[in-house]
């Protein structure tokens, strides 16, 4: 076989075509830009200033914001198509930046967080819209996957950059400084996504949130109530991971930056395949055994006495990406076929208007103790697996 045909190949397994790489390759800018001051901005909060009741609030805006902005970024990918749209969130992002930079407060840390953690969430459905649109049914894990899989890479690296920019300038500086790089991430980002094939929906049909709850599957509504016990598990401590690493267990944030790439390389590994399996058999177990790993990282962290205890578990949170995409594909599969992104956005916007209220509990839960916070969040876990296997069911192309 000759080496063209190998590559061929190759790409067709993976799922790369031409608006998926270039998706992918809008998906490094951004995400190394953000990556670079996310998982520092609890201490980054603490350092200004803010309370831990306010550390805990930007848990609950965070998820909030992602519910609000996954809504209209379903809408807005299938009115205006996908190249439109991704341009007018990296707009968003970099107003975002630009008010967490001039002022050095918590409240102004807040104001950004609305335009500049916009991102993520607001461009979910229509990344998500644009790989199911372009490799169908019997690629979509697999195009979910490779998606994750690039995700990962500024996941791992942005933290390491992040913690040495801490550590060279300082915690306050060097967060600006994060600041400044992720705008220019974001010029890079418009300019390459001039070269996306617009995709513009010629037979949309307005549908309202209400009208589109109803026509939802109701296998897919099963699937929600898991995954907002599940995320109650993973968010009620989220905010405080680095606070428990930094101040509790001592170590630097060039270490911890270390741990989160420990995290990322850990999750790539697995995707690939566990995507090829799953396009091709029963997508409920996968889901399954995401969730349990959900459910025993807070348990397993809590022990972790160590620097190599926390490898360890970073390893396990890690390996929670196990079936990701796998559920990533089933809500796809799922979703009505004239309106895929509005009702992938309908679903985060529901899933995470619940889940804020739980980031912002785990800053009351954290006022009693670390371990009341990490065990709680385990028992949410729990339940929400539980729920999953008794009433959970994988999606209409594998039953």
């Amino acid at each position: 076989m000759s080496t063209h045909a190998t590559i061929r190949r190759l790409t067709e397994f993976l799922g790369l075509k031409r608006n998926v790489v270039y998706l992918f390759g809008l998906t490094v800018l951004m995400i190394t830009g953000e990556k670079l001051w996310d998982r520092f901005l609890p201490k980054y909060l603490e350092g200004i200033g803010a309370t831990t009741l306010i550390i805990g609030a930007l848990g609950f805006l965070q998820n909030l914001l992602n519910a609000f902005w996954s809504l209209p970024g379903g809408y807005l990918a299938d009115r205006l198509g996908h190249r439109r749209s991704f341009l007018l969130f990296n707009l968003m992002a970099i107003t975002g930046y630009l008010v967490a930079i001039f002022f050095t407060n918590w409240i102004a840390v807040f104001i950004g967080i609305i335009f500049f953690s916009a991102w993520s969430a607001v461009s979910l459905p229509a990344s998500m819209s644009l790989i199911a649109a372009s490799l169908g049914n019997n690629k979509t894990a697999m195009g979910i996957s490779m998606h994750a899989i690039i995700r990962r890479i500024p996941m791992a690296v942005g933290p390491v950059m992040g913690g040495v920019l801490i550590t060279s300038y300082g915690l306050i500086a060097g967060i600006r400084a994060a600041f400044i790089v992720s705008i220019i991430f974001c010029l890079l980002g418009m300019v390459l996504q001039l070269f996306l094939k617009d995709t513009v929906n010629r037979s949309y049909q307005a549908i309202q949130p209400l009208v589109l709850w109803r026509q939802l599957d109701p296998r897919l509504k099963n699937l929600l109530v898991s995954d907002i016990l599940i995320r109650f598990c993973e968010q009620i401590p989220y905010v405080f991971v680095v606070i428990w690493c930094l101040d509790v267990k001592k170590i630097s944030a060039e270490q911890f930056g270390w741990l989160t790439a420990i995290e990322m390389i850990t999750a790539a590994l697995i995707y690939i395949p566990v995507a090829s399996l799953s396009d091709r058999t029963e997508r409920k177990p996968f889901v399954v055994i995401t969730f349990i790993f959900f459910t025993i990282f807070p348990v397993i962290l809590f022990f972790s006495n160590s620097f190599a205890a926390l490898i360890v578990a970073f390893i396990v949170r890690g390996l929670k990406e196990f079936g990701e995409p796998t559920r990533k594909a089933i809500i796809l599969d799922l979703c009505p076929a004239n309106a895929k992104a509005r009702a992938y956005g309908l679903y985060y916007f529901v899933r995470d208007v619940i889940v804020s209220f739980a980031a912002f509990l785990g800053g009351f839960i954290w006022t009693i103790g670390p371990a009341f916070n990490f065990f709680t969040a385990a028992a949410f876990g729990a339940i929400g697996t539980l729920v999953f296997v008794v009433y959970g069911k994988g999606s209409n192309v594998r039953q």
